[in-house]
């Protein structure tokens, strides 16, 4: 499925305009850029094509659990990818039962989505937005940056080869949404036996400007780390999340400051349609509720 593309989403729920600009530290996958020289090193161009491959490949749906955590509030929801989209239900509000006035608000909300597709055709289609935009930053990181082989580094699964990557002063940003690759340095792991990322990080060395500093800015010292494990049956997905960040949109000053886990992972139904997913999270929850689950 769509998942380091999909962690581009992530900063586009927060910041809206600021999107892709907060993301270009979170893709990891991407085909090479040939207008743009000199080339990545021939294991980072295979792994990230294989990254980009995967975020369009949805023939593999999953049901997980998301933790979702910042300074203020934490939340678990269970999440299941359909053809329709993601769908999501509340399981616990900083790892506590959601109250019977939050249980009661999420079953009208879940009543609503099934009683109008209308509410989730437009939740799919936010999310194929997101992903387009995404797509201008996977397609482009082999361009953006110069990498330096770093040497081997042993990883829970095997072993992984390090790669420590900085700014290319000979990449033009084509978009708003590479605009912060010009500022990114970090590093990415490649996994030798699957020719897949399973860690990046990077961190921005100075502040990147949108619109010369008037619709935006993204303050230096901003940082991201990403995770990837294969979560069984071949099938790729992030684990763990994590970014930190200062920026200004427009003239409002924004944090983000946030930690996401992702587990528990299942496979379901190639196909599958949204009014079903949320069917099985009911039947889920009320497994749990029982303990039979």
């Amino acid at each position: 499925m769509r998942d380091f593309a999909g962690k581009i989403n992530f900063a586009s729920r927060m910041t809206g305009f600021l999107l892709a600009s907060s993301l270009a530290y979170i893709a990891t996958c991407a085909a090479l850029l040939r207008a743009q020289q000199p080339a990545a090193p021939p294991l980072v161009s295979q792994a990230l094509s294989n990254e980009l491959s995967a975020s369009q490949d949805d023939s593999h749906p999953m049901r997980y659990l998301l933790r979702k955590s910042s300074p203020r509030l934490t939340t678990t929801k269970e999440m299941i990818e359909t053809r329709d989209g993601l769908v999501a239900h509340l399981v616990s509000v900083n790892d506590a039962p959601p109250s019977a006035e939050d249980a009661a608000k999420e079953q009208a909300r879940l009543d609503a989505l099934a009683a109008d597709p209308g509410k989730q055709r437009h939740r799919k289609q936010s999310e194929d937005a997101d992903m387009e935009r995404a797509m201008k930053v996977l397609r482009a990181l082999p361009a953006a940056f110069l990498y330096q082989d770093a040497g081997p580094v042993t990883t829970p699964t095997g072993t992984a080869e390090k790669f420590s990557f900085t700014p290319n002063p000979n990449f033009n940003s084509p978009s708003l949404e590479t605009q912060a690759l010009t500022q990114m340095t970090g590093e990415l792991w490649i996994d030798l036996s699957h020719q897949r990322v399973v860690h990046l990080e990077g961190r921005l060395r100075n502040d990147v400007d949108f619109g010369w500093g008037v619709l935006g800015r993204l303050y230096k010292g901003g940082w991201i780390t990403i995770d990837q494990a294969d979560v069984g049956g071949g099938v790729w997905h992030i684990v763990r999340f994590k970014m930190g960040m200062n920026g200004r949109v427009l003239f409002r000053t924004r944090n983000f400051d946030t930690t996401e886990e992702e587990s528990h992972f299942t496979p379901v139904p190639a196909g599958l349609d949204y009014r079903k997913a949320i069917e099985m999270l009911r039947a889920g929850q009320k497994a749990a509720a029982s303990g039979t689950r």
